[in-house]
């Protein structure tokens, strides 16, 4: 079986900012008000989980809501299990943020396996519960 790579926390973080910083200016602003954390296992009852959106989608938000500050947690376990190697690590990171926060953005699951593959989402409507999830089960 090959070695997996795993990285301090730091260098894990570097790979989160990397993908934060590829965002166009334009999305960045939205995410000042989302935390962004990185937790080194999921909750047991979710083994596989790679990412967590936690947060009111802003299609869902109106102007005299209050909302507490939406929260992104990375599980970095799962993420260096699944790969091999840096390179696909940085990608898998890559990719998982852009999922939470496409979530943010108020797309659901099926929007974002479309986005993935390739075609174009019909329903931007997100989950009801305001979390999301992203990773292997």
């Amino acid at each position: 079986m090959a070695k997996r790579d795993k990285l301090t926390y730091e260098e894990f973080e570097r790979l989160v900012e990397k993908a934060l910083i590829s965002l166009p200016e334009e999305f960045q602003d939205y995410l000042e008000n989302v935390a962004i954390v990185i937790e080194d296992e999921p909750p047991d009852d979710m083994p596989g989980l790679m990412g967590l959106y936690e947060g009111v989608p802003l299609v869902d938000r109106s102007v005299e809501d209050v909302i507490l500050p939406d929260c992104i947690t990375l599980f970095k376990g799962p993420i260096e299990r699944a790969c091999q190697g840096r390179a696909q690590m940085e990608a898998e990171v890559r990719m998982t943020v852009l999922h939470e926060i496409g979530h943010f953005f108020g797309l659901t699951e099926e929007d974002l396996e479309e986005f993935e593959s390739g075609e174009n989402p019909e329903d931007s409507r997100p989950d009801k519960d305001g979390r999301h999830y992203h990773g292997y089960y």
